[in-house]
C-alpha cells in the first residue's frame, strides 16, 4: 500500500506540473503573437531603410566623413549580448552566451586577456551566466523588456554608439537570436560598428535629388539606421524568446502527459497486484480455518 501511495503522490505532482506548463505554453503563445507581429512589421521598414542608405552611399566614400564608418585598428571591443529576463525557454539564453564566449575566447582572445574587451548584456539571464563564468559585465539593461519600445532601445543604442565615436571601443558586435519561426531561432553575431558598406558598380541606383547634400543626409540617416538596427535585433530576440518558451513548454507538457500515462499504468498494475494478494490472503485464511 505504501507503493501505491507513492505512485499516487507522483501522479498528483506530475499532473500539477502539466497544468502549469500547459498554462505557460498558452501565455507564451499569446505573447509570441504580439512579438511576432512587431518584428514582421519592423523587418520591411528596416530592410528598406538599409537599402536606401546603401543606395545613397554606394557612390560616395563616407569612411572618412562619417564617424560610424571609420575602420580603426581593433584594440578595444564591446560585445552586446541580448538574452531574456526569464528562463524556461530551452537553450535560448545559453546558446547566445555560448556564442559570445566563443567570440571572447577565440576571435578576441588576446584582447580579453589584456582587459580590452567588455560585455554589455540586455536581459538578466545572460548577466547571471556570465557572472557564474567569472566574466565581467560592464553594464546590464534588464528593465527594457518591461516596456519594450523604440525610445528605450534608442537610449541604449545611443550610449553604445557614443562609446564608439569617442573611441572607447574600435568595434562593437551584437549577439542575439534571430526569429525564423516558432521552433527555429538562428544565432546571429553581427558587426554593429563600424558599419560595413557594400559597394557594387553593377547595382541599379536610383536618381535621387539630395537636399541639402548627400553628406549631410548620410550624417543624419546613419545614426537613425543604426538605432533601427539595434531595435530590430532586440525585437528578433524578444520574438525568439517566446517562440523558444512556447516550444519548451509544449515539449514539457507532452512529456508530462507521457509520464502520467506510464504512472497510471504502473499504479493500476500495483493496485491489481495488491488486490490479488489480499484475495489470496483471504482464501488462505479461510482454508486454514477449515483445516
Amino acid at each position: 500500500m505504501a507503493n501505491l501511495k507513492e505512485i499516487r503522490t507522483r501522479i498528483t505532482s506530475v499532473n500539477s506540473t502539466r497544468q502549469i506548463t500547459s498554462a505557460m505554453k498558452m501565455v507564451a503563445a499569446a505573447k509570441l503573437r504580439k512579438a511576432q507581429n512587431a518584428i514582421i512589421q519592423m523587418r520591411p521598414y528596416a530592410d528598406k531603410l538599409h537599402n536606401i542608405l546603401d543606395d545613397i552611399i554606394s557612390s560616395t566614400d563616407i569612411s572618412e566623413s562619417n564617424i560610424y564608418a571609420q575602420n580603426r585598428k581593433v584594440e578595444r571591443v564591446l560585445i552586446v549580448v541580448i538574452s531574456s529576463n526569464r528562463g524556461l525557454c530551452g537553450a535560448f539564453n545559453s546558446n547566445a552566451v555560448k556564442k559570445a564566449i566563443e567570440l571572447i575566447h577565440h576571435k578576441y582572445g588576446n584582447l580579453y586577456e589584456t582587459g580590452n574587451l567588455d560585455v554589455i548584456t540586455i536581459g538578466k539571464k545572460a548577466k547571471d551566466i556570465f557572472k557564474a563564468k567569472n566574466i565581467n559585465v560592464l553594464e546590464s539593461h534588464d528593465d527594457i523588456f518591461d516596456d519594450l519600445n523604440f525610445e528605450n532601445s534608442s537610449a541604449i543604442a545611443k550610449s553604445v554608439m557614443g562609446r564608439f565615436t569617442d573611441k572607447t571601443y574600435d568595434e562593437v558586435r551584437l549577439v542575439y537570436n534571430e526569429f525564423k519561426n516558432v521552433a527555429v531561432q538562428l544565432l546571429a553575431s553581427d558587426k554593429f560598428l563600424p558599419i560595413e558598406i557594400e559597394k557594387s558598380e553593377s547595382k541599379n541606383q536610383h536618381d535621387y535629388i539630395f537636399e541639402p547634400n548627400k553628406i549631410e543626409i548620410t550624417d543624419k540617416l546613419v545614426p537613425y539606421a543604426l538605432k533601427i538596427r539595434f531595435y530590430k535585433a532586440i525585437l528578433e530576440s524578444y520574438a525568439s524568446e517566446h517562440g523558444a518558451r512556447m516550444t519548451a513548454m509544449h515539449m514539457a507538457t507532452d512529456n508530462a502527459t507521457d509520464m502520467l500515462r506510464e504512472l497510471k499504468l504502473k499504479y493500476n498494475k500495483a493496485r491489481q497486484a495488491s488486490i490479488t494478494n489480499e484475495i489470496l490472503e483471504i482464501v488462505s485464511g479461510a482454508e486454514a480455518l477449515k483445516s
